[in-house]
């Protein structure tokens, strides 16, 4: 098979497994990757996630990652539940945690999608990243022509906003690669960086960890800063602030079709009060097979209490 006609099917293929968007890139090395990810670390902006810089050369050159890439496969996939963080007094989730681990439910889609198109080429191999492998895909996707980098750093799409997760599949074959995407859409807005309680974005496209309400309810350790604890605002999991305050999402996000990320049973309007009263039992009833468990009972609690 060719190359224009693999292409064809792989993409194909992409859209009838309900991907939101797919694009493709060549895998080869960019000097700017391993630049603007040794600068934001040396910055000390991923605070304590020291796992980035582990794996520098990996995450910087994909060859180092899988040396005989060709081809970066990006798809995306639409999780906007709808919901909003209005509601006082209400614990708070982030759009992405309301329904199952999107690591599981993407991941399982993949693999299913390049064992699809194995059959296109006996001698086509590839592995598939969901988020925790060592590699830059908001840059690939950029690159895969779905949309630009926006100044809170989420990948935003004109036609659905950033509402969106990233998977990839990283194949040993050429294929026909898209446009990378040239326009940047924010224009003169500063909308994320204005309304950021933390000030977490700290210069267009750069954002420090540190203050990040997503990064201190999630992966931070420990008690969390005295001078954070005020800005929560009911916040126990993740933030969606400088996604909501976007224009892109309040004009074009799409509520997603995909059930899996449906708000679960237990989750939705439950007060920052009866969160707090909540057992580690029925914590790992309502957050099986949820990305919550990421922060753990105890720091779920921590962050509860925090608020209240």
């Amino acid at each position: 098979m060719d190359t224009k006609a693999l292409t064809q099917k792989i993409k194909k293929s992409a859209k009838d497994f309900s991907f939101s968007h797919i694009g493709i890139a060549e895998a080869k090395t960019y000097k700017e990757d391993y630049t603007s990810l040794n600068n934001w670390i040396q910055n000390g902006y991923h605070a304590s996630m020291h796992w980035i810089e582990n794996r520098l050369a990996e995450r910087s050159n994909i060859l180092e990652y899988y040396p005989n890439a060709e081809s970066v496969i990006i798809v995306t996939q639409n999780y906007y539940t709808g919901n909003t963080s209005s509601s006082k007094g209400i614990g708070k989730f982030s759009n992405y945690a309301w329904g199952d681990d999107y690591h599981v439910v993407i991941k399982k889609k993949l693999y299913e999608l390049l064992a699809e198109i194995k059959g296109y080429d006996p001698e086509l191999d590839g592995i598939v990243c969901v988020d925790t492998s060592p590699i830059m895909e908001k840059a690939w996707a950029q690159r895969a022509g779905i949309g630009w980098i926006g100044k809170h750093t989420n990948l935003i799409t004109k036609d659905i906003g950033s509402w969106f997760f990233l998977g990839s599949i990283i194949i040993n074959k050429k294929l026909e690669y898209d446009n990378f995407y040239e326009q940047d859409l924010c224009g003169t807005c500063t909308a994320c960086i204005d309304d950021c309680p933390t000030g977490a974005i700290i210069d267009a496209y750069q954002l420090d960890s540190n203050k990040c309400i997503s990064y201190l309810t999630i992966e931070h350790r420990g008690d969390l800063p005295d001078e954070y604890q005020d800005k929560l605002d009911g916040w126990i999991y993740g933030c969606d602030i400088c996604q909501e305050t976007c224009p892109w999402n309040k004009k074009f996000a799409e509520v997603t079709n995909v059930d899996g990320f449906k708000p679960r049973d237990g989750v939705k309007n439950k007060s920052l009060k009866d969160w707090s009263n909540i057992s580690e039992e029925e914590y790992k009833k309502i957050f099986k097979k949820s990305a919550v468990k990421r922060t753990k009972y105890s720091g779920l609690m921590r962050n509860i209490k925090a608020n209240l």
